[in-house]
């Protein structure tokens, strides 16, 4: 029998996080092989995960990054079934790490097949499945690019956030983050009411008519009403017509254009868990 050291089971714990005990059952199932000890251990991860496909993962951490040049964005969300586990450190590290890797990917498709420390993602989370026995996986994944990106996440990692500003001024990144900060808070629609779609204007629409005929209003008179309430859903819930968080006495757009009269906001992109 091939004699275990603790220095191969450390070794192991190391590279797969698996604990100290799976690591040593399956050097010993693997006769000390330590590649094979690996296999051994993404096997079972692949077990894990076919058992706990269906359960929900709504907990984890989301993340934000941006370029070294502050002209591209992503967020990436880790999925896993508990709050206990998304608060992990070493859970918290890899999501930050395939955040970094996400940088260099156009989709989600892309980042898991993106190699990760000789394995591909997808097989990096199969692994730590069967380490932390919760379903772990890529939830939301979002890109933005414009002249300047900025970021912002929320205490715990539950929001994240990313916002485009149309020119580098010397002020671009506290600009970014106020706004980015906003579209955390505010979890508005789209940009501006341009960005919204004309299934939620006519449900808006409907909606307002709907209340106007309770309130016992002639039906000639709704469709112009209706148009008012709609304006007033556009300035609620669009990001550049909200009012600004800080100064309720501006819009985001004001307040932007305060700092420089030629920038705007170009995108924004958001990611909740659970939403």
């Amino acid at each position: 029998m091939v004699k275990i050291t603790a220095a191969d089971v450390n070794s192991l714990r190391k590279t797969t996080g698996a604990g100290m005990m799976d690591c040593k059952n399956a050097l010993v199932e693997a006769e000390g092989d330590f590649d094979k000890a690996i296999e051994i251990l993404r096997k079972k991860g692949q077990k894990v995960a076919a058992k706990r496909a269906d359960r929900e993962s709504s907990e984890g951490a989301a993340i934000a990054k941006v370029n070294d040049q502050q002209t591209s964005g992503v967020i990436i969300s880790l999925n896993c079934e508990t709050d206990f586990v998304a608060k992990n450190e070493s859970f918290v590290t890899l999501a930050n790490e395939l955040a970094e890797l996400a940088l260099d990917c156009s989709s989600k498709d892309e980042l898991l097949s993106t190699k990760y420390n000789g394995i591909t993602v997808q097989d990096k989370l199969t692994e730590q499945t069967g380490v932390i026995g919760e379903k772990i996986e890529i939830g939301g994944f979002r890109k933005l690019s414009a002249p300047f990106v900025g970021s912002y996440i929320h205490a715990g990692n539950k929001i994240a956030t990313l916002v485009g500003l149309s020119e580098v001024v010397e002020e671009a990144e506290t600009v970014a983050k106020d706004v980015a900060m906003q579209a955390a808070a505010m979890n508005p629609v789209a940009l501006d009411e341009s960005g919204v779609d004309e299934a939620t204007i006519a449900k808006e629409i409907e909606i307002a008519k709907e209340q106007l005929r309770q309130e016992g209003k002639p039906e000639e008179m709704l469709d112009k009403i209706a148009q008012g309430k709609l304006k007033r859903f556009f300035k609620d819930n669009t990001l550049v017509n909200q009012d600004f968080i800080k100064d309720s006495k501006q819009s985001v757009a004001q307040y932007v254009s305060s700092v420089d009269a030629k920038l705007k906001v170009t995108g924004f992109e958001r990611v909740a868990l659970g939403e």
